[in-house]
């Protein structure tokens, strides 16, 4: 297995709004500490990751810092980034900021892992799996394959097509690429945006990658436990899961 420098990006810029609550997602309690940290801690503890940016949004870059970056000792956070908007901005704030020399080890010819702060059951087990992946592929996102049946609606509602459930996978992440693939990609979107004018329904990094570079993505299986924390019925289910741990 090849080994090159890994930069995890955690995205931590989300609201509140679809959990119904003052208190961002990534900030809310799960087993006495905040969503964020979980997320953080198997960063800080993985042998593959060697450092990581935490994206915010700006006002939220004291909190993090102090009550969770700097509280709890995580040492592989090498900055703590203003997001954008939308996570796509954010995602590309991350890389600019890698980009232009601001990581005091730099990383341009390793790997980046893009993962959701609100995701806290990140484990070693899907980091090497991803790892491994982006070595052989260049490209790999986390997901696991849909249990249920999938029906693909027309605009009226009614069923327009039902897809074969062995090749419908639900993705996760990290979203894992080589770092020169990934900023590449990125920085054709953001071309392409700027001279649109126009927005751009990104809705993850693979997609990017798919779009402006025509690269194929490898899916690699993760675990049906790596939820991610959306809604209030997320956190019982997650507090469910820690507790099964």
């Amino acid at each position: 297995m090849c080994r090159k420098r890994c930069t995890a990006i955690v995205l931590a810029a989300g609201s509140g709004r679809r959990m119904r609550s003052a208190t961002a997602k990534q900030f809310m309690l799960l087993g006495g500490r905040p969503v964020l940290w979980h997320s953080l801690q198997a960063v800080e503890q993985s042998a593959i990751i060697d450092d990581c940016i935490v994206v915010t949004g700006e006002s939220d870059i004291p909190y993090v810092q102090r009550e969770i970056v700097d509280r709890y000792a995580f040492r592989k956070v090498a900055a703590v980034v203003a997001g954008g908007e939308e996570r796509y901005e954010s995602v590309y704030h991350a890389l600019c900021f890698m980009a232009d020399g601001h990581m005091t080890v730099p990383n341009r010819d390793g790997y980046v892992f893009i993962h959701d702060g609100a995701r806290p059951f990140l484990t070693e087990e899907i980091l090497e799996r991803t790892y491994q992946g982006v070595c052989r592929h260049r490209a790999c996102v986390a997901g696991m394959p849909v249990k249920d049946t999938i029906k693909i609606a027309d605009r009226e509602g009614f069923v327009a097509q039902t897809p074969d459930r062995s090749l419908v996978w639900a993705v996760q992440t990290p979203q894992v690429f080589e770092t020169s693939l990934i900023t590449e990609a990125y920085r054709k979107l953001f071309e392409r945006l700027a001279a649109s004018g126009n927005g751009f329904a990104v809705t993850d990094d693979a997609m990017v990658l798919e779009t402006m570079l025509k690269i194929p993505v490898k899916l690699v299986e993760a675990s049906y436990g790596n939820i991610k924390i959306t809604t209030p019925e997320d956190i019982r289910t997650a507090e469910s899961i820690l507790s099964a741990l």
